[in-house]
């Protein structure tokens, strides 16, 4: 009962403050931990291919190994001071996991400057939440954008990680958001990360697996709260699911796109270099400034439900199994 009062608490934690700038994230630690590894491993293990695979499976064996056994053992040391300790610091280390209200912030940074027409701002802000280069994108482009990163991080940034606490709490969601900020920094399929983040990137796909296809089916009951297309979400789910390099982003990207009426998805370039994408959902209408507000609320109710549901089950589990 600690670990779910410790994920509600740090889930409306999160809702109310977000991410402060003034304080330290253990997600930007990892991520620095992830680039002297990688640094140190291409010195290591060289540049052939076999070298830098191997170095890629290394750094992913240490970081989702420190990811996990380093709030293990605080929240171990923790429960045998107090376990009031114990429950307060995993409650402030699921509010750090989480990311709603962070996403929804810096998408609505890009939703402004669009308003204001200040492309360069718009391009610049959305810089901050995708991988894509941005210098050249239109507006529309800009928005499909922005709504694709809040679609594609509600599994990875809020669900995924909410998923993994239901089975031990800060932990295992830590050990997520280590392969997670892997995949980012690393799972690209380009001439650098090929070889080295291929480990990487295929460990991110299979944490994915199950808490993407969940997300996608809230986000379709959210979608009809809402008063959006849900029958469109549904049939382009069902449709578009697979349109996306990605295992698992065209999962909840497709969702958005049908509950929205919309088209997302097709090529970008990464890097300067163009990598083609097949697009998601149809081409109804043009994108506006206004679906980033839109996708964000959707982010919003598939988190809460999302919650609602893993509560209750977990509640079943523990009083009745």
């Amino acid at each position: 009962m600690m670990t779910l009062a410790a994920i509600v608490a740090g889930f409306i934690l999160d809702l109310i403050l977000g991410d402060p700038k003034w304080l330290p994230h253990p997600i930007c630690l990892i991520g620095n931990f992830i680039s002297f590894l990688e640094k140190s491993f291409r010195k290591v293990f060289g540049f052939s291919n076999n070298g830098l695979f191997f170095g890629g499976l290394l750094m992913v064996i240490i970081v989702v190994t420190v990811s996990f056994l380093l709030p293990y053992g605080i929240l171990h040391a923790a429960q045998r001071i107090s376990p009031a300790l114990a429950f307060f610091l995993e409650t402030f280390m699921c509010y750090q996991i989480f990311a709603t209200k962070s996403l929804r912030d810096e998408s609505l940074k890009v939703y402004y400057a669009l308003k204001k027409d200040d492309l360069s701002d718009a391009r610049k802000k959305l810089s901050w939440i995708v991988g894509r280069d941005t210098e050249n994108l239109t507006p529309e482009e800009i928005g499909k954008a922005a709504v694709e990163t809040v679609a594609e991080n509600t599994a990875d940034g809020i669900i995924a990680p909410m998923f993994y606490m239901f089975f031990g709490g800060a932990p295992p969601a830590f050990l997520y958001k280590g392969i997670n900020t892997m995949d980012s920094m690393v799972g690209y399929r380009n001439e650098k990360y090929l070889y080295f983040g291929r480990c990487a990137a295929k460990l991110d796909d299979i944490a994915n697996l199950l808490p993407s296809r969940i997300t996608a089916g809230i986000m379709i009951i959210a979608a009809y709260f809402l008063n959006l297309d849900a029958v469109r979400a549904w049939k382009t789910f069902c449709r578009d699911r697979y349109n996306h390099l990605s295992l698992n982003s065209a999962m909840t990207e497709s969702v958005a796109a049908g509950a929205l009426n919309i088209q997302l998805g097709g090529g970008h370039y990464y890097f300067g270099q163009w990598v083609h994408k097949d697009t998601i959902g149809d081409n109804l209408r043009p994108v506006r400034a206004e679906d980033i507000v839109v996708a964000d609320n959707l982010l919003y109710m598939t988190a809460v439900i999302t919650l609602l549901l893993f509560s209750l089950i977990y509640l079943i589990i523990i009083l009745f199994i």
